[in-house]
């Protein structure tokens, strides 16, 4: 299903956001000009024979210890791309979107999205973003609220080695 669809027939305000397609949610930040901690990333899990879509910050990655007690499941791996082609047979390929359920899919959503007003991310085509409010979202979807990201390391700039005057 469209997420902009799906999103107007809940009566939930969204923005649009286009852009070039890239490759990674942290490039969705850098090209919309946000924050990578308010830009949602979706990874499809596998647990066993099903499914779980996890939902975090781009600057983050899944601690996978946190992530399998939250499932409490079988042990967990990251779905490959065919899988996800199948899960998500709506959208371009490296375009998930949070909305797990509209998947059949039940959906963990990283708590440290849950702090910020917004939440931005990809939509069924990798050159289409959405913003929405973070309540909103929670409203319909309903996901799972736990702590499993860890925030990746940032680049540090190396000081300039040109000498004044």
């Amino acid at each position: 299903m469209c997420i902009r669809d799906y999103l107007q027939s809940r009566h939930v305000w969204f923005e649009t956001l286009l852009h070039p397609p890239v490759p990674s949610a942290t490039r969705v930040a850098q090209r919309l000009h946000v924050s990578g901690r308010s830009v949602a990333k979706s990874v499809l899990v596998k647990s066993g024979d099903r499914f779980v879509l996890a939902v975090l910050p781009a600057t983050s990655r899944i601690d996978w210890d946190r992530l399998a007690e939250v499932v409490a499941g079988e042990p967990l791996s990251l779905a490959t791309e065919d899988e996800a082609d199948q899960v998500f047979g709506d959208c371009e390929r490296g375009a998930l979107p949070p909305f797990g359920r509209l998947y059949g899919l039940t959906t963990i959503v990283d708590a440290s999205l849950a702090g910020g007003p917004e939440i931005v991310f990809v939509a069924n085509c990798r050159h289409e973003g959405m913003r929405m409010r973070y309540r909103d979202f929670e409203a319909v979807e309903h996901p799972i609220r736990a702590r499993f990201a860890i925030p990746t390391a940032t680049r540090q700039r190396r000081p300039s080695s040109r000498r004044a005057g």
